[in-house]
């Protein structure tokens, strides 16, 4: 397991009170969105600051773009400000419950703003209480940092550099969606079933166990595409796909970039496509 990427509860518990690094509760419910909130308000690892998928991690959906089109960068550098993250210097621990789903976002938009001092805890927050160390419904006060982004813009793509390179022969397209959305089995959220026409299908939560605990040798999971010189990673609405380009970072396959609009801008363009 890569450290540098995903840490264990026992490593965080023993920087908790370590200055330079910043926790961020991630949790977050596609079903009820104030649940996460709710769940952070009544308890959560002590020190930690909460973020918003909707409102912290993504910005207002528009016709095009996705269910959860990236944030307003610029807000997104002052809000890290306020709670004490500086570019470059802060180590920030991001969590969630739903097995790096929602953390694995900030984990990505991290890097894609140029912070690469993140990670994700492994076994969220369950795997927290397990050890049965510190939480608190406490929360913290505003911090003073100075967080600037330095947009990596080479990881991201949009719908006509997907339609545009999705078929070149050294290009592999994946679905991180579940098996039966990839195959139009199912649809719960948007309007058409199916996936991208050439997209292979890895699921995201094959990357961990039940339990949110991230599985070992993750290169094994990308033997049939790791000589790709591009992988082009979506899912729904590009939050899951996360966990994937994490994934594949843990595999030390760095040719991943996000699809940010994922399916759901795909199928926005459903008339023209």
């Amino acid at each position: 397991m890569n450290i540098q990427q995903v840490v264990s509860a026992t490593w965080l518990q023993s920087h908790l009170h370590d200055p330079q690094v910043i926790i961020i509760d991630c949790r977050f419910s596609l079903m009820d969105r104030e649940l996460g909130r709710r769940q952070y308000q009544e308890n959560h690892i002590e020190g930690a600051y909460y973020l918003d998928l909707n409102l912290d991690l993504s910005s207002p959906v528009q016709k095009h773009g996705g269910r959860h089109p990236l944030p307003d960068f610029d807000q997104l550098a002052s809000k890290l400000s306020q709670i004490g993250v500086t570019s470059g210097e802060t180590m920030i621990v991001a969590y969630d419950d739903s097995r790096f789903g929602f953390a694995a976002r900030l984990w990505w938009l991290l890097r894609y703003m140029g912070h690469v001092q993140v990670a994700v805890l492994d076994g969220g927050f369950a795997g927290w209480q397990a050890q049965n160390y510190e939480t608190s419904s406490t929360i913290p006060s505003v911090r003073v940092g100075k967080f600037i982004p330095n947009i990596q813009t080479e990881l991201v793509v949009d719908i006509e550099t997907v339609k545009a390179r999705k078929d070149l022969p050294k290009v592999v397209l994946i679905d991180s969606r579940e098996g039966d959305r990839y195959r139009g089995e199912r649809e719960p959220i948007d309007p058409i079933a199916g996936h991208i026409e050439g997209a292979v299908n890895y699921p995201w939560m094959e990357v961990t166990d039940e339990q949110g605990f991230v599985i070992a040798n993750q290169g094994d999971r990308w033997q049939e595409v790791k000589n790709a010189q591009e992988m082009i990673v979506y899912c729904g609405s590009g939050v899951t796909a996360c966990v994937n380009l994490l994934s594949l970072k843990l595999a030390d396959i760095e040719t991943g970039k996000l699809y940010a609009g994922s399916w759901s801008d795909w199928c926005s363009y459903s008339g023209s496509i």
